[in-house]
């Protein structure tokens, strides 16, 4: 992987797999950070979230797709880390990841400036390799619905981006 891609990496510890993407996005990081975290933006790249904006807080999402049962693709956690962008202009959302199709989980987003640019870190850690590796496809395609959604443009259907994708990670 180039030091910025469009892909993901998965690194297998074990029982235990670690899903790491790292994207230059054309956008600010305040921009990207309010992507994440307002429910409104989230909604319409992810799915229904409800946040409360603090270290402690919940989060709750409903994504939007796969189209399967709402039980089935609904994530809960506590928020663990809350860093809005600061006068160093990086930021930082790590949660827990509690969804009934996979084991516990957590997601971590850090964010840099890289001039008017934002260097996005995405992990999803601890996840069995299995669920990794069916889930690294769908964060990409995810990612690209973000991207989509700052750049203003048409929001990608999550199953097509992940048809087109999954090639790439057999």
């Amino acid at each position: 992987m180039s030091e910025y891609s469009r892909h993901g990496i998965l690194e297998i510890d074990g029982d235990r797999a670690t899903m790491t993407f790292r994207r230059r996005i054309p956008y600010p990081v305040e921009a990207v950070w309010a992507a994440l975290t307002d429910p409104a933006q989230r909604g319409s790249w992810f799915g229904e979230t409800t946040i409360e904006p603090r270290r402690g807080g919940v989060i709750d999402m409903l994504a939007s797709e796969p189209p399967v049962p709402p039980e089935v693709k609904r994530m809960t956690g506590r928020i663990l880390v809350w860093e809005p962008p600061s006068d160093s202009r990086t930021a930082v959302l790590e949660h827990e990841w509690n969804q009934q199709i996979v084991e516990a989980s957590v997601v971590r987003y850090e964010l840099a400036a890289d001039g008017e640019a934002t260097i996005l870190t995405l992990t999803h850690s601890g996840l069995s390799p299995r669920n990794a590796k069916g889930f690294i496809p769908g964060t990409h395609a995810y990612l690209d619905r973000l991207e989509a959604h700052l750049g203003e443009e048409p929001i990608p259907l999550w199953s097509t981006r992940y048809e087109e994708v999954a090639p790439a990670y057999a």
